[in-house]
């Protein structure tokens, strides 16, 4: 009866029943996308491809002086898969790379489809590089593009392959139900155009359609799982990713991949539905510690008194998967729920500069040259400025930093919901002597080419971003005779290529240049992805502005001109820049006619966007009307032609009398640090290309919580923490790793210390894995600074409790009592790895006379034949050695030694009442048989024997104090343990 009172007052009153229901109104539309049912499934994927940290010339700048030699912060892959329910589904890959690369995709692909059939093929699976100018190069397979790496990379290709293929496996088991949200937005600040000239070129009607010389509109996309919620996010913006110099030689994802790892973190903090606010962000950088450290030292003398108690230590052999299990991201990351994907993705960035100051002169500090971008006729002292000038990380962060904060806010804000088919177009285009239709102003067409792949001179000239050598300049339609006459001693362009490629002046006629194989390339992929309203447009190169905005209208106009309902005004169409393979710039016709490096380095003549525009509609129409394309001519595979003359790692060494891991320059002793201050250290290391420390690190930063207890805090995917590789000669096989660590404003207080992981190569060339994490006193006084007195007192108060009166037997719990003692560093997985705390044990129960035999299953017959051989073998050389006494001169030593293995097992009898496995006696019979056959039956001889032996073996016994170590895992009573040093 309430009910139906409350519904007839609100019918008498017809104001508050409005207000009901505008409000109800209101709620629905906040609440859509929980409302709405999901009409797709999602999954996203991550992994590290990271590459050779050493040796390997970067890709992009292609300096041959850019030689890798550390990281900044490490590369991933970063995959989205979107299907339909029931139909088809698409896979985009975006890469802390500078490019895709058509060999690398040909490999994903091969993969793929023996994991999954026809699931993923070249048609629906996307590879894109957001264009980073600092990671490993020697992963594409054209003679143009690996010349500096010194030919092809192995490792950098594997690492690429490899990451590709589990971020999409991942992705794929990610699979679940959900929704997708698009959302636009401008950044007015994160690029400049660095050809303005050129850009000026274009007709002033189609310039004053747009407000500015680059595009300032970011796309997101964002993924909502429904179960999990937001699980991840990619975006595409137009920057060059060259805030990073081309004296650089750490690996970095630069602006884009530092604003990845800033979306990521910013999420893992304030979880789901959270907005964006400066307290979780200090100067740009997401606080993390806060949420894995809890309840730290206040009090500072307590600190300072702790960390005086802590010493560098010394380096220690260690294992690979200690380096990834202590990630921080591992750390952090739930393994129930996937883990947030974000993703920065290239788009039309051609023209378009992080180094947003302008360009000037480094010499006398006035701006360049307007048309030539010189200073003094030499392009060399040209160069761009960021915005945290002269400071290239500071840039780096700056520009990742604008293009994360609007990340953020798009993603917070995004409500219109993507709905519509999943579908996709691809196909190859041999671009060398493609037919293009070209529209007359009066009516009509004209039939144009293109030509074999060209590079002109302003090409060498190099940009802003990083200039080139010699005399070269931007804007050059002539050349000069003397570089011509080094270009014929290559290859002479004919006559039809010059003037096909004209007003280019020809440098390099790669298109034709085809020994030792293919110099660049001729037949690429295109392709167009459709998610709903959203269509991304897949181009094997770097369009400038303009070339970027008329291929994106011709493609939307197509879209919406052709009948399906489904196009309409709403449609997103972007563009993904580098994708699936590379070959360089494309621009307009009329920016190419001024031959700035853009156009200089647009491959394929001055129609080769009207030739891109051209075949992109063609899969507009079959996309919007549901026709299939022709595949195309096939791109060669010239894996097998690849030739490298980068030389291996020989072997890896340290000086005498030190150890690999060992610290070569450590803090000064009970000194502090503020925020802002950079700590560093060196160690001995060896060369990271031993191993790659994929998805793990090569440097840590751990705080101290309570008196024993490390947790990670920074690794190689910090902003902050720099990991530096150096050798005092390219031919030395010695080298050091310097960590830089800079201490962060969000850092907590407390007690650090930083540790460095590595794997060193013997002169055979097995891999060791290091690691510096042996308890040292650092007393200066004692053992040169390598006394354990605190490792002993560890092992006598805290170790010898838990494994007195335990069954040595026994050695898995014994095994599990050490890894749950030990709180720290040590503790490792896996049945063939033990702490080092235990090792250090096992060595001293081997050296002991007093072993304890441990009983092992024998797995397989196999294994079974080699220790029966091993024991003949043992059996056979103790009796004959034992034999050969009565014929050869006997030292009073060897007869001592001929019979201590028994006399040990008697004496061990004797002194703790237990005896040993009947294994034990029975090895014992191959000495007694042969003292007895030695002394030839006769009693008296081998009474002396005996006699002698039994008053030296107990000497032979007592001789170490470390023995006595053995006596808690042999049955020896608590008040027998008291370790010293030795």
């Amino acid at each position: 009866m309430e009910l139906f009172s409350a519904l007839n007052l609100y019918l008498r009153r017809p104001f508050w029943l409005l207000i009901s229901l505008v409000f109800l109104l209101l709620l629905l539309l906040n609440s859509r996308v929980v409302l709405s049912d999901p009409n797709y499934l999602i999954g996203l994927g991550s992994y590290d491809i990271t590459g050779p940290a050493a040796d390997v010339n970067m890709m992009g700048y292609a300096n041959t002086d850019q030689i890798a030699s550390g990281v900044h912060f490490r590369l991933r892959a970063r995959a989205f898969i979107v299907a339909e329910l029931k139909g088809n589904r698409v896979v985009f890959v975006n890469l802390d790379a500078c490019m895709a690369s058509q060999l690398v995709t040909i490999k994903v692909i091969e993969r793929l489809k023996a994991r999954y059939g026809d699931l993923y093929t070249e048609n629906n699976v996307a590879i894109s590089g957001i264009h980073s100018h600092a990671g490993p190069g020697g992963y594409l397979q054209y003679v143009v593009y690996i010349v500096t790496s010194l030919g092809f990379v192995r490792q950098s290709f594997d690492a690429l392959v490899d990451g590709i293929e589990k971020c999409i496996i991942q992705a794929h088991e990610n699979l679940h139900p959900g929704t997708i949200l698009v959302n636009k937005g401008e950044i007015l600040d994160a690029g400049a155009n660095r050809s303005p000239s050129a850009y000026l070129n274009n007709p002033a009607e189609e310039r004053s359609k747009y407000k500015y010389d680059v595009d300032t509109e970011m796309t997101l996309v964002k993924f909502v799982d429904t179960e999990w919620g937001p699980v991840g996010s990619f975006n595409w913006f137009a920057t060059h990713g060259t805030s990073m110099s081309r004296t650089n030689s750490l690996i970095s994802g630069d602006n884009k991949g530092a604003a990845a790892r800033f979306m990521e973190d910013w999420f893992q903090q304030n979880g789901i539905g959270n907005s964006y606010s400066d307290e979780s962000v200090v100067d740009g950088i997401p606080r993390r510690i806060s949420n894995i450290i809890p309840d730290l030292h206040e009090n500072h003398h307590e600190l300072l008194e702790l960390a005086a108690s802590f010493q560098s230590s010394s380096g220690q052999p260690a294992t690979k998967i200690l380096s990834i299990a202590k990630r921080v991201r591992s750390a952090l990351r739930q393994t129930d729920k996937p883990g947030f994907v974000s993703a920065f993705c290239q788009s039309n960035c051609g023209d378009v500069s992080p180094n947003v100051l302008g360009t000037f002169c480094i010499d006398t500090g006035l701006p360049c040259d307007f048309n030539h971008s010189t200073c003094g006729g030499k392009n060399e002292l040209c160069y761009g400025r960021g915005p945290g000038y002269p400071d290239e990380f500071e840039s780096t962060r700056i520009i990742g930093e604008r293009q994360f904060r609007k990340a953020v806010d798009l993603f917070n804000t995004a409500s219109e919901k993507l709905n519509g088919k999943i579908d996709h177009r691809h196909s190859f285009v041999d671009f060398s002597q493609l037919e293009v239709t070209l529209p007359k102003q009066g009516g009509g067409s004209d039939i144009v080419k293109t030509c074999p792949a060209a590079m002109g001179f302003a090409f060498a000239a190099g940009t802003t971003d990083g200039p080139g050598a010699f005399d070269f300049k931007q804007g050059d339609n002539e050349g000069n005779a003397f570089w011509r006459l080094v270009r014929n001693f290559l290859k002479t362009p004919g006559k039809e290529q010059v003037d096909c490629q004209h007003p280019k002046p020809i440098l390099l006629d790669t298109g034709e240049m085809k020994k030792p194989y293919d110099w660049a390339p001729s037949i690429l992929p295109i392709q167009i992805l459709r998610i709903g309203q959203l269509v991304i447009l897949s181009v094997p190169g770097e369009f400038t502005t303009m070339a970027g905005r008329r291929l994106r209208d011709a493609v939307k106009t197509v879209l919406m001109s052709s009948g399906n309902s489904e196009f309409n005004s709403n449609i997103h169409v972007v563009i993904a820049g580098l994708t699936n393979t590379y070959s360089q710039y494309v621009t307009t016709f009329e920016e190419y006619e001024v031959q700035r490096y853009e156009g200089a380095s647009t491959l394929f003549g001055p129609h080769t966007l009207s030739a891109y525009i051209q075949e992109f509609k063609k899969l507009a129409t079959a996309l919007a009307i549901g026709q299939s394309v022709e595949p195309g001519p096939q791109p060669p595979d010239l894996l097998d032609k690849q030739i490298s003359l980068l030389t291996p790692v020989v072997m890896d060494a340290t000086p005498p009398g030190v150890h690999f891991g060992d610290c070569s320059s450590d803090v000064p002793q009970n000194s502090t640090f503020k925020r802002g201050d950079t700590v560093t250290v060196v160690f001995w290391s060896a060369c990271p290309r031993n191993d790659l420390m994929t998805e793990g690190t090569f440097s840590l930063v751990e705080i101290l919580q309570g008196k024993d207890s490390w947790f990670p805090a920074y690794d190689d995917d910090d902003f902050c923490l720099r990991f530096k590789w150096s050798r005092p000669s390219k031919l030395s096989t010695r080298s050091q790793a310097t960590i830089e660590w800079r201490i962060p404003q969000s850092a907590s207080p407390g007690v650090y210390r930083i540790r460095h992981f590595g794997a060193a190569k013997g002169l055979l060339g097995s891999i060791s894995h290091f690691t510096a994490v042996e308890l040292r006193d650092g007393d200066k006084g004692r053992y040169l600074g390598n006394s354990v007195s605190r490792a002993v007192k560890n092992i006598n108060e805290k170790i010898s409790e838990a494994l007195i009166d335990m069954d040595p037997a026994l050695q898995s719990q014994i095994d599990q009592a050490m890894i749950a003692l030990d709180k720290t560093e040590n503790k490792v997985v896996g049945d063939d790895l033990l702490m080092s705390n235990l090792k250090r044990i096992e060595r001293t129960l081997h050296e002991s006379s007093c072993n304890a035999l441990l009983l092992k299953t024998i797995r397989s017959r196999r294994q079974f034949l080699k220790i029966s051989a091993l024991g003949v073998i043992f059996c056979s050389s103790v009796v004959t050695g034992n034999v050969s006494l009565r014929y050869l001169p006997v030292s009073f030593n060897q007869a001592v030694g001929a019979t201590t293995p028994f006399f040990t097992a008697v004496f061990a009898y004797l002194l703790t009442f237990r005896r040993e496995g009947w294994l034990t006696y029975v090895t014992l019979i191959p000495v007694v048989a042969g003292c007895v056959i030695a002394s030839g039956h006769e009693a008296a001889t081998c009474l002396k024997q005996v006699c002698a032996a039994d008053a030296v073996t107990p000497v032979f016994l007592l001789k170490s104090r470390r023995d006595i170590l053995a006596k808690p895992l042999l049955g020896f009573q608590p008040h027998a343990l008291k370790i010293e040093e030795t």
